[in-house]
């Protein structure tokens, strides 16, 4: 059972009971707020969503977040909350899975020093510019500053690889900001972690911290390889695509868990876990009804997993109060972008004379593609209920998604088109799938 499956160094053993891990209580909290009911409301909206984006060619997650916003004033809207165990638990982990199944490791290897510059000095930057920001425009203290700066200083994987599918984004620009979503989580993982523990009173020590953090990228990196070499080991022995699909599910859901109960990077973890299997598993040891199984069924997942959060993000949103905190909001959006830029043009100059310097274009899609989501709302609404500026912390983090929905989201491509990124007859490609070649790396 892949709810036991996950190795747990805490344990809780209660009176006539199963010995369960911090796991299962997260992923049982989870998907208890996903009845059959809301789940069927849910694609209807779904369905329905994007039959409409594709014809008046309007980003699908756009409009998934103005249905959420609509149904919830109107008091139709299932209940249900947007909250940290959902997203983490529940929907995050087949996304990332879903996005580095098609990451081909040639590309990916050639382009990582960029990719991890900005991954780790970028969101460092970022992070010191907003909390300085909200410092000194919000009249913020260091330590709310700092919780806000990092946890929204990290592009989100999410609304990235949601909007780049929906504006038909290929080859190496995508390769960039979808890779750059995905490994930056780390990093901002790491520094929320390290502020909250300080603004929480507890006593860390530099050694503690740096140990934990090669831990994080370290021990997520190796529990994914292993994830992935057992699964592969197993699917080398089955042609049957149910299970081979099964594998596959377990291989996701598994290598985030473990990860994360071992204090390591659940993200890191199941990235490492679907590159292998997409480059060294979907290729050799997977039968050819099996490949095509996997694939279509995982962009299904991501299609359900991506509906429901966007949606759940409008409910949200329609219940924040943005006008109290209008003045809070307006200084986060503007500091989060000026971070942004401080993060990406930069550090792109330091690859200007290498062949893998970046076009002045794709450094603007870069930037503006810089788009905060459903990561950023789960670290804000994970906050402790007694944290000064909590709730100004958790009205910042909703208007600078808000501002990543509406507008970036919307003016995604028609910049790609005015930067000559994408042709002019580009339409919103969550009907298309990706032909991979499916070749040795």
């Amino acid at each position: 059972m892949l709810l036991r499956f996950a190795a747990s160094h805490e344990r809780f053993l209660f009176r006539g009971s199963l010995i369960l891990s911090p796991a299962y209580h997260r992923v049982y909290s989870g998907f208890m707020e996903i009845t059959i009911e809301r789940l069927e409301f849910l694609l209807l909206i779904a369905a329905l969503v994007a039959m409409i984006a594709r014809r008046v060619r309007i980003p699908y997650t756009v409009i998934l977040v103005i249905v959420g916003i609509a149904l919830s004033l109107f008091s139709f809207a299932p209940e249900m909350e947007l909250s940290k165990e959902l997203i983490f638990t529940v929907l995050l982990p087949p996304l990332i899975f879903e996005a580095t199944l098609f990451i081909r490791w040639r590309e990916l290897t050639h382009n990582l020093p960029v990719i991890l510059v900005f991954a780790t000095i970028g969101v460092l930057l970022s992070a010191l510019l907003t909390s300085a920001g909200m410092v000194f425009l919000a009249g913020w203290t260091w330590q709310s500053a700092a919780l806000f700066g990092t946890l929204i200083a990290a592009t989100d994987p999410v609304s990235v690889i949601a909007a780049f599918k929906d504006a038909g984004v290929h080859g190496r620009l995508r390769l960039l900001v979808e890779a750059e979503s995905l490994f930056n989580d780390a990093t901002a993982a790491i520094g929320f972690g390290v502020v909250l523990a300080f603004v929480s009173g507890q006593n860390i020590s530099l050694q503690a911290t740096l140990l934990n953090g090669v831990w994080s990228i370290f021990g997520g990196l190796l529990i994914g390889t292993v994830c992935a070499g057992i699964i592969l080991l197993l699917t080398h022995n089955t042609d049957d695509h149910l299970v081979e699909l099964a594998l596959s599910t377990l291989a996701a859901y598994g290598s985030f868990l473990i990860a994360e109960d071992l204090h390591a990077s659940g993200v890191l973890s199941t990235l490492t876990t679907g590159i292998l299997i997409g480059n060294f598993g979907l290729p050799t040891a997977y039968s050819d009804k099996g490949r095509a199984f996997i694939m279509d069924f995982w962009e299904f997942i991501a299609f359900i997993a991506n509906s429901i959060i966007f949606f759940l993000i409008g409910v949200r949103e329609a219940n924040q109060n943005f006008l109290n905190a209008k003045f809070i909001i307006f200084i986060a959006i503007l500091v989060v972008t000026l971070g942004r830029a401080l993060a990406i043009y930069p550090l792109s100059m330091l690859f200007s004379n290498s062949k893998l310097s970046i076009e002045k274009n794709h450094q603007h899609i870069l930037f503006w593609g810089g788009l905060r989501g459903a990561l950023a709302l789960a670290l804000a609404l994970g906050l402790p209920a007694d944290l000064e500026y909590r709730e100004q912390i958790i009205a910042a983090a909703f208007g600078v998604v808000a501002f990543s929905i509406f507008v970036q989201g919307l003016t995604m491509t028609p910049l790609l088109r005015w930067l000559k990124v994408l042709p002019s007859n580009t339409v919103s490609t969550h009907e298309e799938t990706d032909e991979e070649d499916f070749t040795l790396p």
